[in-house]
């Protein structure tokens, strides 16, 4: 064997063994840990589509327990989620939400924006108070997807 076949077949073996190793090591990273997802909503009409989703992806990976959600709002949107005006639908999806241990954030900007507080948001939620599109970049460099429907 010439020296470029040997050259050749060491560089070929290594690239192989070094794809095989990367492809074990993700695959290990990712398996053990739950799904993180962030959901963006402040499309005023699409909060029952997007409460939809939300429920969806619970049941879809059998559960809770099984998948780390978060849900922030900015916008018209958050306006659906004021105490006084929810729906009973809406009141009920939160509170289910809230107990299943979802993040519900509110951005501060649009808060202060429409003159209202926690106390005035349907219970559960928190305040992102530096803002929504902020939370949403901040999750994401904490390794969560983000879903816009």
């Amino acid at each position: 064997m010439n020296r470029r076949n040997i050259l050749w077949s060491t560089v070929s073996a290594l690239g192989a063994a070094l794809a095989a190793t990367r492809a074990k090591a993700a695959t290990e990273a990712t398996a053990p840990g739950k799904l993180k997802v962030v959901y963006h909503l402040s499309d005023a009409e699409k909060v029952n589509f997007v409460l939809g989703n939300i429920q969806n992806h619970i049941d879809g990976v059998g559960g809770p327990d099984h998948v780390t959600i978060a849900l922030v709002i900015h916008g018209p949107a958050l306006k659906a989620f004021h105490a006084a005006q929810a729906n009973p639908d809406i009141s009920r999806r939160v509170g289910d939400f809230s107990k299943d241990g979802i993040e519900l954030a509110a951005c501060g900007n649009t808060m202060k924006a429409q003159s209202i507080t926690l106390a005035d948001l349907l219970p559960g939620f928190v305040s992102a108070e530096k803002g929504g599109v902020v939370r949403l970049a901040e999750l994401q460099s904490q390794g969560y997807l983000y879903l816009r429907p």
